[in-house]
């Protein structure tokens, strides 16, 4: 499919043009695409135009993962549209009250703060407590976005909130645009697990080159406690609760903040990390842990519960990781030993190692603060971002790669420069 749009002197706006052909995908490959960005000069109503095409290209070489395949990354032409950009001029994150320690899971399943830190790099985790919910976590990390970017409210024109747990289930982002005062903000969530915050990245960037708003607020948030069956030691040790938020302006094409992307998604995975809908009890829903501060037993696992497949997963990530960074960093014509940081979702220790071991990235260059919160989903990203800009580690002009994965499975990598 392609989509063509004209650009002229005039200030009528051009029709857009669609065509499609029929495709026939392969029952054994999984199909992935790119777009490619054309131009050429044609005479329209009298006067020269540019006509821009943006082709949907189908790539042969990506196989799928049930077939044990090489998921090799089809080369992208670069799509920034050129004379407009948008850089990061704001971030600020916000985190439950209530920690739960290795030492306190150990009281409720078979395990210890040993097994747990070894094997994942996990000493505490925050979870919802106390009337705390999805919105009011995100209100106020985004309030320190905005305070950081000195701007106010009303100068927001989109707010985004990427989470797979919203408060509610048509979405929590106009909540969150009406608690903040965003007046004149549309307001949508983006669905996507642990890959949220980095789609959100780029949804936001093409709002700002193609959609002409000014500033745009991203938020990462997810509550994944509500999900989470607290019998069993291999998924409650892992997940905790927060926000992470972040601030995008327009800006000159120099000063562009997204420098390269690159996205993918495979449903023939989701068998290895999911939470069916199923009928929980409302309660479970509501709170990651009781009245008195104790964490929900259930007395059986429920379909809605998530279920993982550890091993899989992590084969997952490691493969398709790596491979997803390379090509981003491609795309922004810029190589691994250009890079300031690697900042990736905080899944598992064992998973950032790996992952940078590969891209041949040092260890004291990549973000981690999973110590202190566990696997906080699309949350994960900017709440490690927040803590490496406040704290002084990451600096105006350095050049980070970012990279979300998870349920769907969804995958995608973004190389963006802060400030």
């Amino acid at each position: 499919m392609a989509i063509a749009f004209a650009a002229s002197s005039s200030s009528h706006l051009q029709a857009p043009s669609f065509c499609s052909s029929s495709q026939s995908p392969s029952s054994s490959a999984s199909c992935s695409h790119s777009l490619r960005l054309s131009e050429s000069s044609v005479l329209f109503r009298g006067q020269t135009a540019t006509c821009r095409s943006l082709t949907l290209v189908k790539c042969s070489t990506a196989e799928t993962l049930e077939g044990r395949p090489s998921l090799s990354t089809p080369h992208h032409t670069p799509r920034r549209i050129v004379g407009k950009g948008s850089k990061l001029v704001g971030c600020g994150s916000a985190i439950p009250k209530l920690s739960l320690s290795n030492d306190y899971l150990s009281k409720i399943v078979d395990t210890n703060d040993e097994w747990i830190s070894v094997r994942t790099g996990i000493r505490n985790r925050r979870v919802l407590s106390d009337g705390e919910t999805i919105t009011s976590l995100s209100v106020e990390s985004s309030q320190k976005a905005l305070e950081m970017a000195n701007l106010k409210p009303k100068d927001i024109d989109l707010v985004l909130l990427c989470t797979s747990t919203p408060d509610d289930l048509f979405g929590s982002a106009p909540q969150i645009q009406r608690e903040l005062g965003c007046t004149k903000a549309l307001a949508f969530d983006i669905t996507a697990a642990c890959s949220g915050f980095v789609l959100g990245l780029v949804t936001a960037t093409r709002y700002i080159k193609g959609g002409g708003f000014q500033n745009v607020l991203v938020v990462g948030a997810d509550a994944l406690s509500r999900y989470v069956d607290w019998t069993d030691r291999g998924t409650c040790i892992l997940f905790g609760d927060g926000a992470g938020a972040v601030v995008l302006q327009a800006a000159s094409d120099d000063q562009d903040g997204l420098l390269g992307f690159d996205f993918h998604s495979d449903g023939h995975g989701q068998k290895h990390l999911h939470a069916l809908v199923g009928n929980m009890d409302q309660k479970e829903k509501s709170d990651g842990v009781s009245s008195n501060g104790s964490a929900f037993l259930p007395s059986r696992a429920v379909p809605s519960c998530l279920q993982m497949n550890g091993k899989e997963v992590f084969r997952f990530a490691v493969r398709c990781v790596p491979q997803a960074v390379e090509a981003a960093l491609e795309e922004a014509g810029l190589s691994g030993h250009d890079l300031d940081w690697l900042l990736l979702h905080q899944a598992n220790q064992r998973i950032l190692d790996a992952v940078a071991e590969r891209l041949q990235i040092p260890s004291e260059r990549v973000i981690s603060n999973l110590a202190n919160y566990g696997n906080t989903s699309a949350a994960s990203i900017p709440l490690a971002l927040d803590e490496a800009v406040r704290s002084g580690k990451v600096k105006p002009g350095d050049v980070l790669a970012t990279a979300g994965f998870g349920a769907g499975l969804t995958w995608g990598s973004a190389i963006i420069k802060w400030g």
